[in-house]
């Protein structure tokens, strides 16, 4: 079986696979529509986020089996089509979850505890202690909407402390040990902390915005280590500005490609950057932890996502 490999990621991928008998090529540069005319040669892709696989890519694909993302999301690809032709897709949440619940419990405690303000003043030799006083989590109700991998990952990073912690899903049963499961209501008139853990659908698209906010019963902080197209950014700083959200840890934004490697386009009568208002106040806000979709962007996780594409391709097809 033909691998071809589209995107560069930890070794032992290629190796695994090589050691089970798959023909790996690689290539990270030519084009989406230079890879159409050869993927017919396939029988499986590894990919991250480099372009999207659509109904003309899968069409020309005739001879493909598996699509292999190493990573959490499966949004860039036309999942529905592609199951339809019995490709079988495969993702890799599990590698990822530990790194991302980690940086989402550190970007919590970084903004509680005014930690990016406080370095930045006495870096700049100013010693504000009572302006840095800071907040602790024990006591606090943390609620997770989506309890996925995620979801449960970072869950499980908050059991060191005193805290109630509610998630909220669309799916039924899904609560454990370290999380009751409550309705949306319920959620939104208890949580002091509102983190996010979905993946990108049409249900979740623009899904945190003003009259989502609104509804909560008192002002919340907000994390967001999922996708940024969830979160409509002008509501949000609406938010921030109001009061109604008391601060926020964004590791992503709706701004992004979806490739997730750039931010903003240039504007192409100029080298300026455009950039939105809602972004300008972002980057300007004390109120705001800023990240680069780097939540799940470890060298631990990096292995443990190859690893994990290993182990499902080999269950399936080795």
């Amino acid at each position: 079986m033909n691998i071809l490999h589209l995107d560069s990621n930890h070794p032992l991928l290629k190796n695994q696979l090589s050691d089970l008998g798959f023909t790996n090529h690689d290539d990270f540069t030519s084009s989406k529509s230079e890879i159409e005319a050869k993927i017919h040669q396939y029988q499986g892709i590894i990919i991250r986020s480099r372009f999207t696989i659509d109904k003309q890519f899968l069409d020309a694909a005739t001879n493909l089996k598996f699509i292999g993302r190493v990573g959490a999301g499966l949004e860039n690809i036309d999942c529905e089509y592609a199951e339809s032709k019995g490709i079988y897709l495969i993702s890799a949440p599990e590698g990822n979850r530990n790194a991302v619940g980690e940086h989402t419990l550190g970007m919590l405690l970084s903004l509680f505890n005014k930690l990016n303000k406080a370095d930045r003043e006495v870096r700049e030799g100013k010693w504000l202690r009572e302006d840095n006083r800071g907040l602790e989590l024990d006591g606090k109700t943390v609620g997770i909407i989506g309890y996925g991998n995620m979801g449960n990952a970072f869950a499980k990073k908050l059991r060191g402390f005193d805290v109630d912690v509610l998630c909220y899903d669309i799916k039924d049963g899904v609560g454990n040990e370290n999380a009751k499961q409550v309705s949306l209501e319920d959620f939104q008139n208890s949580v002091d902390v509102v983190s996010l853990h979905t993946p990108q659908t049409p249900l979740t698209l623009n899904m945190i915005n003003s009259d989502f906010i609104n509804k909560f019963k008192k002002p919340f902080w907000f994390l967001n280590t999922a996708r940024g197209k969830s979160v409509v950014t002008a509501d949000l700083v609406s938010a921030l500005k109001s009061g109604q959200i008391l601060g926020a840890g964004l590791d992503v934004l709706e701004y992004e490609k979806s490739s997730f490697e750039n931010l903003f386009r240039k504007n192409t009568t100029s080298s300026a950057v455009e950039m939105p208002e809602a972004f300008q106040y972002l980057i300007q806000s004390e109120q705001v932890l800023l990240t680069p979709h780097v939540a799940g962007w470890t060298i631990e996780s990096k292995e443990k996502l190859a690893q994990t594409i290993v182990a499902k391709i080999k269950e399936k097809f080795a």
